[in-house]
């Protein structure tokens, strides 16, 4: 039986322990690996929303439990759990992957409740950082957070000589 983490706001902790986690659009999880960031990768992108404080609730579920598997924002699969977790070992880069139970958490499923002491992971989408900037007028606006820089940035990109 997989352990899966899900991350949640320390207040509703107390809400969880007596009544389990609430399915909503899904339970949304990631199985405890041996790496610590992979496991806990969604805590700064959570912590972004501007609550301060999380928890990991860990719990077990059944092998054979049907979940969706996939990368954030990109078609998700629907296969058993312990398929899923051995897919992500796999991947070169696991980062913004999930895995979302279709169904409620019942208490006597909860193994522990832990606080999250580091924060790690990525903010807004893995790999963002990565990419170029988009200097357009709609994507930086003027009083958005680094708009100069990113203006700056544009303007002194080397222009490609034409081939006459």
């Amino acid at each position: 039986m997989p352990i899966l983490v899900h991350l949640t706001p320390a207040k509703d902790v107390k809400r969880i322990r007596k009544a389990g986690i609430r399915k909503g659009r899904g339970v949304y999880c990631m199985p405890v690996m041996q790496n610590y960031y992979v496991s806990h990768q969604w805590l700064r992108e959570l912590k972004r929303r501007g609550q301060r404080t999380f928890m990991g609730i860990y719990f077990h579920v059944p092998d054979e439990e049907m979940v969706w598997f996939g990368r954030y924002a990109r078609p998700h699969e629907h296969l058993p759990v312990a398929q899923a977790i051995s897919e992500l070992m796999q991947q070169d880069d696991p980062q913004g992957f999930e895995l979302i139970i279709p169904r409620s958490i019942s208490a006597k499923d909860i193994r522990k409740v832990q606080s999250i002491s580091r924060v790690v992971g990525w903010r807004y989408m893995p790999g963002v950082r990565e990419r170029a900037w988009c200097t357009c007028p709609v994507c930086v606006s003027r009083g958005e957070f680094n708009s100069q820089k990113k203006r700056l940035q544009h303007t002194r990109r080397p222009k490609k000589a034409s081939q006459e």
